[in-house]
């Protein structure tokens, strides 16, 4: 960039959307794990969260009802619940663009404070500044309502929730990053995400890719919202 820092900018994905197999990927069954489980968020819960989580399943998962996660389903706040993102970099923001439910985040890098006047969103509130190469983008004032990610991972936060990420281009093709959570009020420490490795897709923009609330309540009220149907052949 013109201010000598790296231009994040690109579509970043691990080499497959959701569904599909990264190119030289070994043919046949994912290799079973070796060793322990990785620590997750909902591993370092406090036993009274821990509690709760017990009471929750699939059906309360917010993003069945199309609402963002607070963090990602693969550990990548750039994908929420997909598998691709689009960073566009400007001299004032990086604006990280997600697939999945068409969101964004704005976040500038030119000294200003978080907000004050802003209420808690799911994505929370984030600015940005440059540690040398690296970008570091911390993120506060949540909603509670969301999860940390999806799809069958109970995963719900307070809204005390802070995120620190760590973006690095190590070269042309590569983006490393590096995240730690904070939730003094479920968690008993901070969650270290293990480091992601990111490589620049092979496309430069996103597609649209809508959600669609399919969930019983959803679809009655869409229904009753119709009015009454006509059986056909019939006047």
């Amino acid at each position: 960039m013109p201010d000598g820092h790296p231009d994040l900018s690109g579509v970043w994905w691990r080499g497959a959307d959701v569904g599909g197999r990264a190119p030289g990927a070994p043919a046949g069954p994912p290799r079973r794990r070796v060793g322990p489980p990785p620590v997750f968020f909902s591993s370092l819960y406090t036993p009274a969260a821990e509690a709760h989580a017990k009471t929750l399943g699939d059906k309360d998962d917010p993003t069945v009802h199309c609402i963002p996660t607070a963090f990602g389903t693969l550990n990548v706040s750039l994908f929420d619940v997909g598998a691709v993102g689009q960073i566009i970099q400007t001299p004032k923001f990086v604006v990280m663009l997600t697939e999945t439910l068409h969101g964004y985040q704005i976040i500038p890098y030119d000294g200003r404070p978080h907000r004050d006047d802003q209420p808690p969103s799911n994505r929370g509130d984030a600015i940005g500044r440059w540690e040398g190469d690296t970008f570091v983008v911390d993120k506060t004032n949540f909603t509670d309502t969301s999860w940390i990610s999806a799809e069958g991972r109970v995963s719900f936060h307070s809204d005390a929730l802070h995120i620190i990420e760590r973006y690095r281009r190590t070269n042309a093709k590569t983006l490393e990053i590096e995240a730690t959570l904070e939730d003094p009020k479920v968690l008993t420490k901070p969650w270290v995400v293990p480091k992601q490795t990111l490589t620049l897709a092979p496309f430069d923009q996103l597609l649209q890719l809508d959600c669609a609330d399919s969930t019983p309540e959803s679809v009655t009220d869409a229904a009753a919202a119709a009015g009454p149907q006509k059986a056909p052949g019939k006047n």
